[in-house]
């Protein structure tokens, strides 16, 4: 999931915990988000990869193991008649291969420029793209792999922003949202003063659009915050000695909290749980959830060098849910919107078990919002 930060780039020791993927070209971030709109607003991203001990092989999730672990569908038709937009900053100048690579790998449809299933464009839907960035290039392969995995019979299509500011990735939205009924974004930030002018960028009639929590825990963050996106946050799967999935809890990193700026939709706060979140009002995030603890992490190919690796990544995080829940709203064909989700259209596992800095709870809670599609 993209941060919103000053450019700086670190690499944690345990995790390999990236925190930013901006190019000393870009222009700075803001020192304070909060002060307004005078400021330009950036994102990052902490992906969560786990350290690669071989790449030839994956060492994560599988498209299998995840839809048996949710009941989700296995046709190859899964999303068919549909387009699900991933929104990121940067090149992935390998993309189109990677797609295909990680397609033959788990015996996925093929999902191609030539076949018409895969599409890049620029912020404003040309070809020439912006310059690469590795650490993009990984996030732009998780979204699109794992879009394709669980709606393998939609088509996806990335729209590339030319940075990771939020004047370019509205951009990319406003585009990606105009050629879509499905758009995913693994990017965001620190909420801030003025949040709710980007509100609009998230809506168009008869789009879903979806925003990962976080991976830092609580507070909420943007734009995740906004009203007019499903918040997507995170949990762990976990296995039995067997592989059997004996029972799944929240990621104690997935984003969350009331916002400091957002008001609740109508829906969420006349849900029957929405007072025990004590938000007083205010817009509480996630929604919903699905895996991201990077010790459940998911399979991803990339061939753009990624920290002096290529190949095959265990990646987790709020990156992860918010294609996949992207991906099986696709595969419904419906609306996913705030009404759908706090209605009964969805069957949700709730997740009950574990902490964010905010405890998960029976109904509704700040770690997983209502819990994890299944079924």
């Amino acid at each position: 999931m993209s941060w919103l930060h000053r450019a700086a780039t670190a690499v944690a020791a345990a995790g390999l915990l990236l925190t930013a993927a901006v190019p000393a070209s870009a222009a700075p971030g803001p020192t304070n988000p909060g002060q307004g709109t005078e400021h330009e607003h950036f994102a990052n991203h902490p992906l969560r990869v786990l350290p690669q001990v071989t790449n030839t092989t994956p060492t994560g999730l599988s498209p299998a193991t995840i839809k048996q672990a949710y009941s989700f569908p296995t046709s190859a038709l899964a999303g068919a008649g549909k387009t699900i937009a991933i929104v990121d900053a940067y090149n992935d100048p390998t993309i189109a291969s990677d797609l295909s690579a990680f397609s033959t790998q788990f015996g996925l449809p093929a999902c191609t420029s030539a076949n018409g299933c895969f599409t890049k464009v620029n912020q404003k839907g040309g070809t020439k793209y912006p310059q690469s960035d590795s650490g993009w290039a990984l996030e732009i392969a998780l979204d699109v792999e794992w879009a394709h995995a669980i709606a393998p019979g939609a088509k996806i299509l990335l729209v590339e922003a030319n940075s990771s500011s939020f004047t370019d990735l509205m951009t990319a939205e406003d585009y990606a949202s105009a050629h879509a009924q499905y758009v995913s974004n693994s990017w965001g930030g620190a909420e801030f003063s003025g949040e709710a002018s980007y509100d609009t960028h998230f809506n168009r009639s008869g789009v879903s659009f979806f925003a990962s929590a976080g991976d830092q825990g609580a507070p909420a963050t943007y734009p995740s915050a906004s009203p007019n996106v499903i918040s997507v946050g995170g949990t762990r799967l976990n296995f039995d000695s067997t592989g059997a999935l004996s029972s799944e809890t929240g990621w104690s990193s997935s984003g969350g909290g009331c916002s400091a700026f957002e008001v609740a939709t109508a829906v969420q706060a006349a849900f029957s749980q929405y007072a025990q979140l004590n938000c007083a009002g205010k817009r509480a995030t996630p929604d919903v959830s699905l895996d991201a603890d990077p010790a459940s992490g998911v399979s991803v190919y990339d061939s753009t060098s990624y920290n002096g690796q290529t190949g095959w990544f265990t990646v987790g995080g709020t990156s992860a849910s918010s294609p996949m829940w992207a991906a099986r709203a696709a595969d419904t064909g419906a609306l996913v919107n705030a009404s759908y989700v706090y209605g009964s259209s969805v069957a949700f596992r709730d997740i009950i078990t574990g902490n964010n800095g905010n405890p998960c709870l029976t109904g509704e809670d700040m770690v997983t919002g209502r819990g994890s599609w299944v079924g």
